[in-house]
C-alpha cells in the first residue's frame, strides 16, 4: 500500500492530467454527444480496461517490447484511427433531420463500443510516455509491487472515468441544444467531423 504522503500527491497529479483534453476525453464528449452518456458509458468501460493495461503493462516493462516492435503498434494505431474515421463520415453523411430517443444517428453495438474506447486508450502513444515517465516515481521497491500497483491503477480507473463522464455529459448538454429545430444536421457534422479527427489524431500519433 503506497504512503499516505504518496497518495496526496499522485491523485491530484492523475486527475488534473486527465482532465486535460486529450485523445480519450475527446471521443467520450463526441460520443456523448452523438449516442448520449448511457451508450458513452460501454466506451468508457474499454478504455479505463485498456489504460489500466497501458499503466501495468508500462510498468512491468512491456513498453521496451513495444518499442523494439513499433509496428505491431502502428497496426493497432491506424486500425483504430481508420474505424473512427469511418464512423465519423457515416455521420457526417447523415440526412436525419430529427433524433428521436428510440433512433440515433450512429447505433454501434456495445462490443463496438467497447473495443472502440480500449483500442483508443492502448493505441495512444502519449498515454504510453505519461504511464512510463510517471508511475514509477510512486513505486517503492520496498514495499509489495503488487499491492502499490493495484492501489495506483485504481486510482487510474476512477479518475478517467470520472473525467470522461464529465466530457461525455457536457457532449449530451450540447447534443439537446442541437437537437432543437432542424438542427440535427449541424450535430452530425460537428460529431462526425470531431470522431474524424480524432481518428487522424489516433493514426498519426
Amino acid at each position: 500500500m503506497p504512503d499516505f504522503a504518496v497518495l496526496a500527491v499522485f491523485i491530484p497529479t492523475f486527475f488534473f492530467v486527465s482532465i486535460t483534453p486529450g485523445l480519450c476525453m475527446t471521443l467520450a464528449m463526441t460520443l456523448g454527444m452523438s449516442l448520449g452518456l448511457r451508450r458513452t458509458l460501454w466506451m468508457m468501460l474499454g478504455e479505463v480496461v485498456g489504460v489500466a493495461l497501458v499503466a501495468i503493462a508500462a510498468v512491468m516493462g512491456v513498453a521496451a517490447v513495444m518499442l523494439n516492435y513499433p509496428q505491431v503498434f502502428n497496426v493497432l494505431r491506424w486500425v483504430g484511427g481508420a474505424y473512427l474515421v469511418y464512423v465519423g463520415i457515416k455521420m457526417w453523411r447523415d440526412k436525419s433531420q430529427r433524433l428521436s430517443a428510440q433512433q440515433l444517428v450512429v447505433a454501434p453495438s456495445n462490443l463496438a463500443l467497447v473495443s472502440q474506447g480500449f483500442v483508443t486508450a492502448i493505441a495512444n502513444p502519449k498515454g504510453w510516455a505519461f504511464m512510463i515517465s510517471l508511475l514509477p516515481p510512486f513505486l517503492s521497491l520496498s514495499k509489495p509491487l503488487g499491492l502499490q500497483l493495484s492501489v495506483l491503477v485504481g486510482i487510474i480507473m476512477c479518475s478517467e472515468f470520472v473525467c470522461m463522464t464529465a466530457y461525455a455529459t457536457g457532449g449530451k448538454s450540447l447534443r439537446l441544444f442541437l437537437n432543437r429545430g432542424d438542427n440535427l444536421k449541424w450535430l452530425n457534422r460537428i460529431a462526425g467531423g470531431l470522431l474524424i479527427g480524432v481518428g487522424v489524431w489516433l493514426a498519426l500519433g
